[in-house]
C-alpha cells in the first residue's frame, strides 16, 4: 500500500475564514458546514487517487451503481450525482476502457442504454468502499457517539427545512407584494398572466373593447 499525501487536503483554504462577527449566526453556520464538507471531501480525494489511483467522481459513480445492480440510464446517474449528462458520460465512458462498467441496451427503451458494474467493477470497488468506510470513520473519530446522533438528527431536520424553503420563500414574496413566480418552483403562487404578452386573456378582450 502506497503511503497517502495529506498536502491537498491541509491545503484546502478554509470557507469559514469569509466569515465576519457581525454576520448572521445563519451565515457563519452555512459556511461551517462548506468548510467541513470540503476537508472531508479533500481528505477522501487524495486518499482515493494515492491508494487506487482513482478520482473521487469516478468514485461516486460506481457507488450509485452498485446500489442499483440493474443498471442506471445515464439520465439517472446524472440527477443523483447531480452533475451534467456530459460529465456522467465522460466518467462512463473512462470506466468502461478499464472495465470496470458495460453498457447494455435497454429493452423497455431502444435509444437509451443502461449502466452496470462489471464483475471486475463489482469486485474494485467493494475493496475500496471497506477501505472509505474506515477513512470516514477516522475522520469522525473527534466525535462521541452521542454527539453523532446529535448531529445527525439535527442535519435531518435542517434537509427537511431546506426542502420547504421554496415554498417559504414564494409565500414570503407574496406577502411583500412581489411577484411569487420569479426565483420560484413553477406553479407556486404565480399570478395569471405575468410573463405573457398582452397579459391575461380576459384583460385583453375588456381592453380591446374600451379602445
Amino acid at each position: 500500500m502506497r503511503p497517502v499525501a495529506r498536502s491537498g487536503a491541509a491545503s484546502l483554504v478554509d470557507l469559514e475564514a469569509r466569515a465576519r462577527e457581525d454576520q448572521h449566526q445563519a451565515v457563519k453556520l452555512w459556511l461551517r458546514l462548506l468548510a467541513c464538507t470540503n476537508r472531508i471531501e479533500g481528505d477522501i480525494r487524495v486518499r482515493l487517487r494515492a491508494e487506487f489511483n482513482i478520482t473521487l467522481a469516478r468514485f461516486d459513480l460506481m457507488a450509485q451503481l452498485e446500489r442499483s445492480p440493474g443498471g442506471l440510464k445515464m439520465s439517472e446517474l446524472s440527477k443523483r450525482m447531480m452533475v451534467s449528462g456530459g460529465n456522467v458520460t465522460g466518467l462512463t465512458d473512462e470506466l468502461e476502457k478499464e472495465g470496470m462498467v458495460a453498457r447494455e441496451d435497454d429493452p423497455a427503451d431502444r435509444r437509451a442504454y443502461s449502466v452496470k458494474l462489471t464483475p471486475a467493477g463489482r469486485a474494485l470497488f467493494t475493496r475500496m468502499a471497506t477501505v472509505h468506510e474506515r477513512w470516514v470513520i477516522d475522520l469522525l473519530a473527534g466525535l462521541n457517539g452521542g454527539e453523532k446522533s446529535q448531529i445527525y438528527r439535527l442535519l435531518a431536520k435542517l434537509k427537511e427545512n431546506l426542502s420547504d424553503a421554496p415554498r417559504r420563500i414564494a409565500r414570503k414574496a407574496v406577502g411583500n407584494g412581489k411577484p411569487a413566480g420569479i426565483g420560484t418552483p413553477a406553479g407556486i403562487g404565480t399570478p395569471a398572466g405575468i410573463g405573457k404578452p398582452g397579459g391575461n386573456g380576459k384583460h385583453a378582450r375588456n381592453a380591446k373593447r374600451r379602445s
